[in-house]
């Protein structure tokens, strides 16, 4: 915790079916004596996929759905830009991350908090481009769980908030969790979401919108993660006994479906490499020391977390953390697993400290090489003037630049936070620096002419390789809107 400036962790293991610990370490907010405990609630973020899946299964051992059947046949509306596509994406294809979208692609729908709906999200899918023919590689994506969850709604009649709340959570016993991305704004035991802004780690403002409350909407704590992953490791059997689904269900989720390449990795982890990697339904799974790892994490502004259970030793880790520090989790879970593996002892923090400083070091050089890039003494073709008005991107939506005395604005017409300055950079590349620092999020917009001067179209890209993946910049296309 204190390498990675950690303010607060809640800590789960489990072993042969009993719970070995389950405790808060830190504080929920810097400054403040309010400590974590094993009730303190964190925004677990992307380990909610596997409780949309989970969802899911009762649906299928319910008959009422299969995982090989088109989505269309539970919601007739979905459409994705392929026709072919459209047709043959099964429920199984939307978690299982193939479907042929590009990573994260269309999480700016969502991503800052938008005015779009759930619904309003889905169907603007229509609009993304494919980046690889379906099923043929992998990349995250976050959108087709938010269609999982019109799927389970379509099918059960009840909210995938409703749905997962009185079908998994009231059923493990997680009595203390919740489902809503907003309820993490709510005063009481939850830890507040930090993370390093221009440098310094401090608290920032939680995530609060529940569109994607199916991608990662839960919020959790050590006690009730410990039960969660007790049901896991028992092949979802209920501590009363009953199932939760059926062993041959949860077999299934926990079943590689879609491969992922072993690039060559950190040499400080060259101990642990997998042999094999890839994902299934809501999980991750790879092996680590010989062993079949059922793994995944998550993370939202000022929260990251990692679930690791290894099934042939019973043992289950879970790690909630209130800052952004993947790499505190990964030194603690290793610690812990190679522990119960009886392995080699390790410095996991030492290792993934320097593996922490190389990274920095290498974002670093990409920034320091753009600006050493830079023309400084070249200036924008046209009156700034010329630049402002309304664009269009086919799956986003409109954004809108406008000129005033001091220089140009840029507005996300449904993105609130994404409002901010155009800073002139080189050329016809001017830099969107974004009111609201905690995004970290700033972003190169660059204007292409057609040969009479006029605007053609607008691209974006984030300045930083440490931009979060789900500031899809990359993949919008903008023009002129009809009439600006």
């Amino acid at each position: 915790m204190t390498t990675f400036e950690v303010p607060g962790i809640s800590l789960a293991i489990v072993k042969d079916g009993k719970v070995v610990v389950s405790k808060g370490y830190g504080v929920r907010a810097l400054g403040q004596p309010a400590p974590v405990d094993a009730k303190t609630l964190f925004g677990i973020a992307s380990n909610t996929k596997a409780f949309t899946a989970t969802a899911l299964g009762i649906l299928v051992d319910e008959g009422k759905i299969r995982w090989d059947a088109p989505v269309i046949d539970y919601v007739p509306w979905f459409q994705m830009s392929d026709a072919y596509v459209t047709r043959e994406m099964t429920v199984r294809d939307l978690l299982v991350h193939r479907s042929g979208l590009g990573l994260g692609a269309g999480d700016l729908l969502w991503w800052p908090s938008s005015t779009y709906n759930r619904k309003e999200i889905a169907r603007r899918l229509r609009y993304i481009p494919l980046s690889t023919s379906f099923r043929s590689a992998y990349a995250y994506d976050n959108v087709l769980y938010l269609v999982a969850g019109e799927v389970i709604e379509s099918v059960s009649g009840q909210s995938w908030e409703d749905f997962v709340s009185s079908r998994i959570l009231a059923k493990v016993g997680m009595t203390g969790s919740n489902v809503r991305h907003s309820d993490a704004t709510k005063k009481g035991n939850v830890a507040t979401p930090h993370a390093a802004v221009e440098g310094k780690v401090r608290p920032i403002a939680p995530f609060d919108s529940d569109n994607t409350n199916p991608a990662g909407g839960i919020n959790s704590n050590a006690e009730d993660m410990a039960k969660w992953m007790l049901v896991q490791l028992a092949e979802c059997k209920l501590a009363d006994g009953s199932a939760l689904i059926k062993p041959a269900t949860a077999r299934a989720i926990t079943t590689l479906v879609t491969p992922i390449p072993l690039g060559p990795g950190a040499p400080e982890l060259s101990a642990i490499r997998p042999q094999f990697n890839g994902y299934g339904l809501g999980f991750g799974l790879r092996d680590y020391r010989g062993h079949k790892l059922v793994t995944h994490t998550g993370g939202l502004p000022g929260y990251v977390s990692k679930v690791a259970m290894i099934p042939d030793q019973q043992l289950g880790i879970a790690i909630l953390t209130n800052q952004e520090s993947t790499n505190a989790f990964e030194a603690i879970a290793n610690s812990i697993m190679d522990a119960y593996l009886a392995a080699p002892t390790t410095d996991w923090v030492a290792a993934y400290q320097a593996i922490e400083k190389r990274a920095a070091a290498v974002n670093a050089g990409v920034t320091q090489s753009s600006a050493a890039a830079r023309y400084t003494s070249s200036k924008p073709s046209l009156p700034l003037a010329k630049y402002a008005g309304k664009y269009r991107d086919a799956w986003y939506g409109d954004m809108t630049i406008a000129s005033s005395g001091t220089g140009l604005t840029i507005t996300f017409d449904r993105t609130p936070l994404l409002t901010g300055t155009l800073e002139p950079w080189q050329h016809d590349t001017f830099v969107a620096r974004w009111k609201d620092r905690e995004l970290r999020a700033d972003a190169f917009v660059t204007f292409s002419l057609n040969p009479d001067g006029t605007i053609d179209i607008v691209r974006m890209q984030a300045v930083s390789p440490e931009t979060d993946f789900s500031y899809d910049f990359q993949d919008l296309l903008f023009r002129r809107a009809g009439g600006s």
